[in-house]
């Protein structure tokens, strides 16, 4: 390669670099924000944190819901069971869940460049584009640092994947089962892993039948004793409330609007990543990143579709993305592709040289989401944007496509205060309280009274009555009733319009808190 190419491409490597440690800065301060925030930035959180508080109690949050306090969790219970000790020392917060998160997809990160600089010729700067792309992303963004499980999930998978992909082929019994093994984890810190270990099982069948049949009997094995137990434990609530009402409703233009805008934002690495697909199709044999990712693309693609789903249903197979497009550029500048020799290997070389920098340059603009105050002002005044999807902050994104989280931007003190109100609102009654979101009633030291989303999908799946809630709602048990996606099944809510009334709203976080009181009974 000549002397001037090669310093071109240095000289846009380090802008490529560049520009993606950005976005990582911005997502450092969008995590530290959100750690020094007390209650839901997003909407379930502060259920999430309550997972945690009852298994650091030893018991199980999976529970009859037609009982009081009508609450129970659909997830699995390995992150609560992580976030568990935290519970111990520091009480209930969403900090320590969040920076969980946090540090998860910065795992994740590492893993996937440490998968491009194993298995794509040693190539330690694409290596390190390749991870800094997958937090650059706007889905690992919006939910890397929240208390979510699916972060972790996505760890454990992509965890999982790096080591099988090396393990199973040199039969290296130990890796396989700490592949496998994490897998599980994956699968029992959220369900959606589901996609991730029928992708890692088809690839074993397809590359050594025998041996992929005993590994998976084991996996189903161990993950069936854990299921099982679980079910045993919580007299069958684990069933009820984890599977069955994680059926949700199926709506075809989310899922539509998340494959634009999944293409739309990794566009520039998508394209490299499905060529490398299409070489081992055709010239070698496929990869077990290939295999995950048309599974995680497809299956969790359409996964993404569901109600109370979204755009971190994608969130996997953007792992996937990084990883085969980081390969094929490795392989690309080292000539470890087979090209018939009509194509002059060593000119596309020199070529790809120039043009892998400028993609990821251009995939760091396509998923650029920054403040535009304040000091980032004249950075964004020299990139020609403006604020549009809340005061002073830009994403790439916007919020027009449904089913992508309202989430990103910064919070301020005046959603602190608004979050401070309506704890005091709640102080100010003796009675219960009835909230859809827990850490109000949590910050004020209340019983957390029903998962409003839970209830919904038990409701439509014909899996709950609510007749005591419903009775408590029309005897006017509950003191105040906080109200902001009127997610309760629709018998709940027309109890609450009949015997509550709305009396003010709360601003928070780009959101309309509703405060319901008891409905004063006219004189005859």
């Amino acid at each position: 390669m000549r002397p001037e190419i090669i310093r071109l491409r240095r000289l846009l490597m380090l802008v490529a670099t560049a520009s993606l440690l950005f976005s990582l800065f911005v997502y450092f301060l969008y995590a530290a924000n959100l750690l020094a925030f007390p209650y839901d930035y997003d909407q379930g959180e502060g259920f999430e944190v309550h997972d945690t508080v009852i298994f650091s109690r030893g018991e199980l949050p999976y529970r009859d819901t037609e009982v009081y306090p009508f609450y129970a969790s659909n997830y699995p219970p390995l992150f609560h069971v992580m976030a568990a000790p935290f519970v111990w020392f520091f009480g209930p917060a969403y900090w320590y869940g969040r920076l969980l998160g946090f540090i998860g997809s910065l795992a994740s990160a590492a893993a996937i460049s440490y998968a491009v600089y194993r298995d794509g010729q040693r190539q330690s700067w694409i290596a390190l584009l390749a991870g800094l792309a997958f937090l650059a992303s706007n889905f690992v963004y919006h939910i890397g640092p929240l208390y979510r499980q699916h972060t972790m999930m996505v760890t454990f998978e992509t965890l999982a994947i790096v080591l099988l992909a090396s393990a199973f082929p040199r039969r290296d019994r130990r890796g396989v089962a700490l592949g496998l093994l994490l897998l599980i984890c994956a699968g029992y810190t959220k369900q959606l892993a589901a996609i991730s270990a029928a992708a890692a099982i088809i690839w074993m069948f397809l590359r050594a039948p025998r041996r992929a049949a005993a590994w998976t009997a084991a996996f189903v094995l161990l993950g069936g004793a854990i299921f099982l137990a679980l079910n045993i434990a919580s007299s069958g609530q684990w069933w009820l409330q984890a599977i069955v009402a994680n059926v949700n409703d199926f709506m075809r233009e989310q899922a539509f609007g998340l494959f634009i805008l999944w293409f739309k934002l990794h566009g520039f690495l998508l394209a490299p990543a499905i060529m490398l697909l299409i070489y081992e199709t055709y010239i070698e044999r496929l990869s077990l990143y290939s295999i995950w990712f048309v599974a995680t693309t497809l299956l969790g693609g359409i996964a993404s579709g569901a109600w109370g789903a979204g755009d971190s249903y994608l969130v996997t197979s953007v792992a996937a993305i990084c990883i085969l497009s980081g390969i094929f550029f490795s392989r690309i500048v080292t000539h470890n592709l087979w090209l018939p020799r009509i194509f002059p290997i060593r000119n596309i070389s020199a070529g790809a040289a120039i043009i892998i920098p400028l993609l990821y340059m251009g995939y760091a603009r396509a998923t650029l989401k920054m403040p535009t105050d304040g000091n980032f002002q004249p950075i964004a005044r020299i990139l020609g944007i403006e604020a549009n999807v809340r005061e002073e902050f830009y994403d790439s994104a916007t919020f027009d496509v449904g089913g992508y989280a309202h989430i990103g931007y910064f919070l301020t003190p005046a959603d602190r205060a608004a979050g401070d109100k309506i704890v005091e609102l709640i102080l100010a009654t003796d009675k219960p309280v009835l909230s859809e979101e827990a850490g109000f009633a949590m910050a004020a030291g209340r019983d957390i009274v029903t998962n409003p989303t839970q209830l919904r999908n038990l409701h439509l799946a014909g899996q709950f009555k609510g007749e005591q809630l419903i009775k408590m709602i029309e005897q006017q048990e509950f003191g105040l009733v906080i109200l902001r996606a009127l997610f309760y099944p629709p018998p709940v809510l027309e109890a609450l319009d009949q015997f509550y009334e709305h009396q003010e709203s709360v601003r928070m976080n780009d959101f309309d808190y509703l405060i319901l009181r008891p409905k004063i009974a006219e004189d005859p």
